[in-house]
């Protein structure tokens, strides 16, 4: 795990949990998102989240202190995710066409109405909300640095050595095409995604296959 990703879980995770414990802060998160997806991050009180989760207002802040904390932890889970998924992919015996077929569950995933309309009321708050851009910001950085070694790695196996510089453009392109995908599965819902799925793929496989990215600028 890199640096920043330390930093984050650190400032994110709490101490070690019981089994208990453990599945009431779950189920907080899960209402929660269904608040925030229903109503937005303003319009989502403690108390729907209470009505939602099946206990009191009280208990939430016994798990969390505020409704930035739930998005903190919110946000922490899906980055696990994510960063699980690119060290399966590091540990895979073809870390390309591995990539290129994971990238079919990350595109379903991503295009999901109810996650799709999730992430994008969180990325809506922290363009006003300074605690919740630094969460998401941090939790980007993660990604993106998770993604780029992933990258460097399936490049390597191919022959190319790609500078830092040229990596993180790669990233940016990739994460780029994915949140584009999230906007556009709630600008058309009947969108065919089976077909953007292949393409996904195919566009996956160029920017991992491709020749000197550097030297095309």
């Amino acid at each position: 795990m890199s640096m920043t990703e330390n930093i984050f879980f650190a400032e994110s995770s709490g101490p070690g949990e019981c089994p208990r414990a453990r599945a009431r802060r779950v189920q907080i998160l899960d209402a929660a998102a269904h608040c925030f997806r229903a109503y937005g991050f303003h319009g989502a009180s403690i108390a729907n989240i209470s009505r939602q989760a099946g206990m009191s207002a009280g208990h939430i802040y016994h798990y969390f202190e505020s409704k930035e904390a739930i998005i903190a932890a919110i946000v922490q889970r899906d980055l696990e995710r994510l960063v699980a998924i690119w060290a399966k992919l590091r540990a895979s015996q073809d870390v390309r066409e591995t990539m290129v077929e994971l990238s079919a569950a990350e595109v379903k995933n991503i295009m999901d109405p109810f996650s799709a309309g999730l992430r994008l009321e969180i990325v809506t708050e922290a363009a006003r909300n300074p605690e919740v851009a630094r969460i998401v910001q941090a939790a980007d950085c993660c990604c993106k640095e998770s993604l780029a070694e992933t990258l460097r790695l399936a490049r390597h196996a191919g022959g190319k050595n790609d500078d830092e510089e040229t990596l993180a453009a790669m990233s940016e392109i990739i994460v780029a095409m994915f949140e584009g995908l999230m906007v556009r599965a709630i600008r058309n819902p009947m969108i065919d995604r089976e077909r953007i799925t292949v393409m996904v793929q195919r566009v996956m496989r160029q920017i991992i296959a491709s020749p000197d990215w550097a030297g095309m600028a």
